[in-house]
Parts: C-alpha cells; structure tokens; sequence
C-alpha cells in the first residue's frame, strides 16, 4: 500500500502531482541508503542538494527568496513520504517546517537575502537551538547568554539534543539577552550564530535509542561574538516568537507520526499475510485480525483528523491547543500502532533487521520533542 491509496481532502491535484516527485526521491535517495546512514549517524550533507534541486528543502519559502512560494501543504506531504519511507528525512523537515518560517517571517532583509536561497537549494544546513542540559520544555530557564559589547554579542552557554546539530552551518541560538527582566521570557532573544564563528563548537553526535541517521548533538558556545544584527526580529521578542511557531512544528510532528504508523500497519498486514504458525497465516487467527481492525479504524481517524488540521493551518486558523492536542494524538496513535504492528511480529519483531524494530524505537521520542505530550495536556487544559 501508499499513501496515495489513502482518500484526502486537504490536498489538490498539484500537492499529489508533487507526491509523486517526493515518493520518487524517497524511494532512490532515502530508503536504500537509510541503513547505512544509521549506522554511520549521520545523513550525509551531499544529499541536501540533491533534494534542494527537485524543489523539496523550504518550499513555503517566498520565490523573492529562492523558494517556491507555496503553501504548508507541500511541506506536510514531504513530511508524510518522508516518515513512510523510512523516517530518515527529519532534517529535512526541522530545516523546511521550522528553521525556514522563523527567518521568513522575523528575519531582517538582509539575513533573508543571505540563508534563504541558501537553504532552498541545500547549500546550508541549518539547526536551532532552544534545549539545554538544565531545562527540556520550560524554554523561560535557559542560561545561554548573550551579553552585549559594543556592537556584538558574546554569546555562553550550551545546547543539547539539537537535530542537526554536526552538519549545521547556521544555529538559531534562543538565549538570554537580558537576565534581569520579569518575566524571565521577556529576556529572551534568538540570535544567528555561523558554525565558523571562533570560540562555537560541537559536541557530540549523541547516541539514541532511535533515530540513529539523525546527528542530534551537543553544542557549545564559549565567547562566541556576532553582531548585533544577527539578532532574528527584535530583541526580547523571541520567547513570543517561539510560541507563535510551535503549532506549526507540532502539526509538523503529527503529519509525520501518522504516516508512520500507517507505514507499520501495512507492513504489518504483509507481514501477517505472509509468515505462518500452527499450519496458517498469522493473519488468520482472529486475535491478529481483531488488532489490526482496531488500529486500521484508528488509522481512519487519524488521516481525517490530520486533515481537519491541515486546512485549518493552511487557512492560518489553527490554534496553539489544538496544534498541541493533533502533537498529543498522532504520537500516542503511532506509539500505539508500532508497540501492537511488533508484537505481531513475534520474535523477529524484537531484531533490527526488521523495519518494524527500528520504526518502534525512531517512534518513542515523538512523544517528548516539540514539547513533551504531558505539556501538551498542560497547553490544552488551560483553555478548558
């Protein structure tokens, strides 16, 4: 099965005419090079352009810029080929969904003219940088620093966990630019900092659990000077930047968890179909259908959901809950989907060689970045 068998009302014919143009890259480009990639950690810098050329890094970027000037359709359908095709992609998605809307709609002219074409065409690998080793989701307790002198800041502090973090040339550093103010949030700025710039280092590629293709990493800032003007938007501003884009992102991560599971779900009906026990196929015993009907009417849900939220957002009508709460529900669907799809699996559910071993472990963390799920309860209670 494909995700284009799936009915869709969120798209029209020019998203799934550009479907086929991604399906194609994910088939020749992606998935038969996923496996080396994980075990070496890292995706290679040499496919970026590739993907730049076909038009599938930064599409929402305006064509002034480079870009294509089209909709976040076009991204969530790179988003979905990405995760079915094996996931390995997600710096592509942070780069396109994220890092891209941040310098388009804070940017200054000049720092749009720079990156932007830039990050159409893969030349530069970007990355932003709010976690640190002290504060996870309360992003108001980040001690980076960036203290003014003359016409430059000095930037200290550290980062972590940060996705694509060993081939980014550019980071979008969330730090303090006043330590003093209160609210703490009011103190906070993003801050562009060059991969080149004296005293910024890498740390390292950490090791996961999951995910191993992405190079999430450590990342330290030791005096490191910039100046003034690359500070994204206003000074101050950037706590309220941060939470103007997050529905974005977490509708980003549920684009993708979706198309996961469902990727699962069918390799798990083959699967099924296929492998036999006791004289029969798996899929013959109604233990086995009774759990794949249960998740395939789960499926069902999820894509009509999916797509609810989808034209909210592309008619700029999407709430912060209720991109929380579309962040809350895919994730724990696809968390559910892929903990039932490997146990069906029996034994061989439990081996790396099996999609389904790897996908299980790539699907634990969608539940803790983007914000963890249990502040995205936090978010949508408040509305109650």
């Amino acid at each position: 099965m494909s995700l284009d068998l799936i009915p869709r009302t969120a798209y029209n014919e020019d998203h799934e005419a550009f479907r086929q143009t991604v399906r194609r890259f994910m088939e020749t480009e992606i998935a038969p090079n996923a496996a080396k990639w994980a075990e070496d950690g890292l995706v290679p810098k040499s496919v970026w352009p590739k993907a730049g050329e076909l038009g599938l890094l930064c599409p929402t970027v305006p064509e002034a810029y480079g870009g294509l000037g089209l909709d976040f359709g076009y991204n969530a359908i790179i988003d979905e080929e990405g995760a079915y095709n094996g996931g390995a992609s997600t710096g592509f998605s942070l780069q396109s969904d994220i890092v891209a809307n941040y310098l388009v709609s804070y940017g200054s002219e000049e720092q749009k003219q720079k990156w932007l074409p830039k990050m159409v065409s893969g030349e530069v690998v970007t990355a932003i940088a709010m976690t640190e080793p002290g504060t996870g989701s309360d992003l108001q307790g980040m001690r980076t620093t960036a203290r003014k002198d003359g016409n430059h800041y000095v930037i200290n502090g550290s980062k972590t966990y940060i996705t694509n973090g060993q081939n980014a040339d550019l980071i979008l550093v969330c730090c303090k630019t006043d330590t003093e103010i209160e609210p703490k949030w009011k103190g906070v700025s993003i801050v562009l900092v060059e991969s080149d710039r004296e005293g910024f280092e890498r740390g390292r590629n950490l090791d996961k659990i999951g995910q191993d293709e992405a190079d999430t990493s450590e990342l330290f800032f030791n005096d490191v000077r910039v100046p003034i003007t690359n500070c994204l938007g206003e000074e101050g501003k950037g706590f309220i930047y941060l939470m103007s884009e997050l529905p974005q992102e977490r509708l980003s991560i549920a684009v993708s968890a979706q198309a996961a599971a469902q990727k699962a779900f069918d390799d798990t009906v083959a699967f099924t179909r296929d492998r036999k026990a006791f004289g029969k196929p798996i899929l013959d015993f109604q233990n086995t259908r009774f759990t794949l009907a249960d998740l395939k009417a789960k499926l069902q849900v999820g894509w009509a959901h999916l797509d609810w939220a989808l034209s909210r957002h592309l008619k700029r009508e999407l709430t912060p809950e209720e991109g929380a709460a579309a962040k809350l529900w895919h994730t724990e669907l696809q968390w559910e989907v892929m903990d039932k799809c490997l146990q069906l699996h029996g034994g061989a559910g439990y081996m790396n060689e099996y999609a389904i071993a790897r996908s299980w472990r790539a699907a634990r963390v969608t539940r803790i970045f983007g914000g963890t799920n249990e502040i995205m309860k936090e978010l949508i209670g408040r509305k109650l």
